[in-house]
């Protein structure tokens, strides 16, 4: 039985942590984000992961450290003598001290070297890739720079980025636990450098669009579904939204058809179907409803 501490946050780690227990490994600790303010109340929540490790009573000791550059933290992960380290969108960099006491093996949404850092689902979406997929690999000092253990390719043409992050969980999930039993047998592929970019840590002001591009608005919608969604300078939310044509050169915001389902909206370039949308403050509304309540009508502008 390999011994292993095991850091992660969201729910895409908790999947991975479910796998390695259902699998016989044993976790000795859990290493996860600290509770955070939530909602308008600001009540303290705890992560997903420490949440199903509370909920589901299990014997797993759980740390929240501000730091683990804290010469404690790095003697006490010393003293439990794990056989790997798992990390999994932690939200923290692994100092020297905790790289050298055991392998530290990470699992990134991304085939590396393509989207090091802490976006990588978001980023292939809105790039419109047709292929990413999980890798599994060696921690060292430099982000998202170690050497490849294992990887799996995917199909994520059309999808958003809440359908890819649960494929990408159990597909994660599986490699964990291939490479943990594989691990005396695999070569570690260094990563190619001269293929290497970089994402960043996704931000509520991404969400803003304007109707210039359908096929961009998409891809955005795609990839910031359901956080932080996308939306008009005036507060004005595309909760579900359609490409209906990428090419056609027009004025924008003008309602081109009222169908059943949503309307037809004119973006210099291209045209969106949509479907429901929200006004701040207001419930959602599908998108006829919301035309008839403004007096909207075909060839008029939205706003």
């Amino acid at each position: 039985m390999k011994n292993i501490i095991f850091m992660g946050t969201p729910s895409y780690a908790t999947c991975i942590l479910k796998e390695l227990i259902k699998e016989g490994f044993n976790i000795q600790a859990l290493f996860t984000q600290s509770d955070k303010p939530v909602g308008r109340k600001q009540i303290l929540t705890p992560s997903d992961i420490k949440k199903f490790v509370l909920e589901n009573n299990l014997n797993i000791k759980i740390f929240t450290p501000k730091t683990l550059k804290d010469e404690n933290i790095i003697n006490q992960i010393k003293s439990l003598k794990p056989d790997f380290i798992v990390v999994a969108a932690y939200g923290k960099i692994l100092p020297k001290e905790i790289l050298d006491i055991a392998p530290c093996i990470n699992l990134h949404a991304s085939l590396l070297p393509k989207y090091r850092g802490a976006s990588p689902i978001q980023s292939a979406i809105l790039n419109d890739d047709k292929i990413s997929g999980v890798c599994s690999m060696l921690m060292e000092e430099g982000l998202d720079s170690g050497a490849i253990l294992e990887s799996i390719e995917y199909n994520i043409e059309g999808k958003n980025s809440s359908e890819i992050f649960e494929i990408f969980s159990n597909l994660a999930a599986k490699i964990c636990v291939s490479t943990l039993e594989n691990y005396s047998k695999i070569t570690p592929q260094i990563q190619d450098e001269n293929k290497v970019s970089f994402c960043k840590k996704i931000k509520k002001e991404d969400g803003l669009i304007k109707l210039d591009d359908a096929k961009n608005i998409y891809q955005k919608f795609l990839a910031f579904y359901p956080w932080p969604g996308i939306f008009l300078e005036n507060g004005l939310k595309f909760l579900d939204i359609e490409l209906f044509d990428k090419d056609k050169i027009q004025e924008s915001g003008k309602i081109l058809k009222i169908e059943n389902d949503g309307f037809l909206l004119t973006c210099n370039k291209g045209i969106l179907k949509i479907k429901i949308l929200q006004e701040s403050g207001k419930k959602a509304l599908d998108g006829k409803t919301y035309l008839n309540g403004k007096r909207l009508k075909f060839g008029d502008n939205l706003f």
